[in-house]
């Protein structure tokens, strides 16, 4: 009797909490944003703004010099990857091997490549997955610029005074962006019991994020973490009080910007829904490639100061004070010449403001590969 009532027990338990979720869909892939309840953002015909194009056949990567160029960044840098090995495959058969959907090269406004593989088109929308920090970031440089955040210096407390009681009041909004809040969050994707987990399938975000605990003190030490973007965006909700992310996102960027598909963000569930703003914006590739040319024109669009030129700065420059590190900052990886928004699975958007150059890469899969170094290395190749 005791174990049909435990079996019972665990069923139930299962049926109602995220872990059944995670064992019904698995570990994440590009179909999960039509498992989530979302709100919607839309195109408006009237303001879609194109990229010109030029002719793909004049514009040809060796890929055997890419590799050379991409090893040489490896070694002058340290990073701990391995070489790609030489190969005699065109680009484009390449990345299609690669597990590539999506890979988009712009220059001064120009589409010098665009190829979409499998049965994905233009059209197609793709899961940024944590590139969808970034973009968390960008809003709240617009919600600054829009009086409805004070500073970056705020404690997060001024919007989630639940989290007093945890002793968040020395907490800011800056050691959110930096990722050195030290709150008590692992960072493991495959573990359907860790705190990834939790916040990729729960219903209750909000509830999930104000009962986070400090490990250590704010601004010491950096850790990667989902938990500090999805805090972040409870900061960014509460700042908006009336508003949803979505909407904001709707009013700031998506219209501004002239967005040629419609996209979504995904919530925790249906009524009253809370946005994932660590992970789940969904947009097709040509889209996120405007939010780099965005940030890669300091935060102007055609004329008009979307987010200060300031915010851009301050997001995208390598530095190292309270604990951040020189190559993450206000939620993109940062460079000397370039900064990307990284996601899951190979997810990137990378701008370099010096050669004017913008390239996405969407997958189903990183399959072993640096892209942004693959991106770095195409940038060296262009005069």
């Amino acid at each position: 009797m005791f174990k049909i009532a435990f079996v019972v027990f665990i069923s139930n338990a299962l049926i109602s909490c995220h872990l059944w979720r995670n064992i019904r869909y698995g570990e994440a892939d590009l179909n999960d944003y039509k498992i989530f309840p979302s709100r919607e953002l839309i195109a408006k015909n009237d303001t879609i703004f194109k990229f010109s194009y030029q002719d793909n056949n004049n514009f040809n990567l060796e890929l055997a010099h890419l590799i050379q160029k991409y090893n040489w960044l490896i070694e002058t840098r340290g990073i701990g990857e391995y070489p790609l090995a030489e190969t005699q495959e065109s680009f484009e058969s390449y990345i299609k091997s690669k597990e590539t959907v999506a890979f988009l090269i712009i220059r001064r406004d120009t589409i010098l490549y665009e190829k979409y593989f499998g049965n994905y088109t233009q059209a197609s929308v793709i899961p940024s997955f944590s590139m969808a920090k970034s973009f968390t970031s960008m809003l709240i440089g617009c919600a600054i610029q829009d009086g409805l955040i004070k500073s970056v210096e705020e404690p997060v407390t001024n919007y989630v005074p639940e989290l007093k009681k945890q002793g968040f009041d020395k907490l800011t909004i800056k050691n959110l962006l930096q990722m050195t809040s030290g709150i008590d969050f692992k960072e493991n994707y495959y573990n359907p019991f860790g705190d990834v987990a939790k916040l990729y399938y729960g219903t209750n975000l909000r509830k999930q994020v104000c009962s986070f605990e400090l490990k250590s003190e704010p601004g010491k030490k950096f850790n990667y973490n989902s938990g500090d973007s999805q805090l972040l965006g409870l900061v960014l909700e509460r700042a908006l009080k009336n508003q949803n992310i979505t909407h904001y996102m709707q009013e700031k960027i998506w219209t501004p910007l002239g967005m040629e598909y419609n996209g979504s963000w995904s919530i925790d569930r249906k009524k009253n829904g809370m946005e994932k703003t660590f992970c789940c914006l969904n947009a097709t590739a040509i889209d996120f490639a405007k939010i780099g040319r965005l940030y890669l024109n300091k935060g102007n669009w055609n004329g008009h100061q979307i987010i200060s030129e300031q915010w851009v700065n301050e997001s995208t420059k390598i530095e190292t004070s309270n604990g951040s590190l020189d190559y993450y900052q206000y939620n993109w990886y940062v460079s000397k010449e370039s900064f990307e928004a990284i996601g899951l699975l190979g997810q990137m958007l990378y701008v370099n403001p010096v050669k004017k150059l913008i390239i996405v890469r969407l997958g189903k899969d990183r399959a072993n590969v640096r892209w942004d170094l693959i991106s770095e290395a195409i940038a060296l190749s262009l005069e």
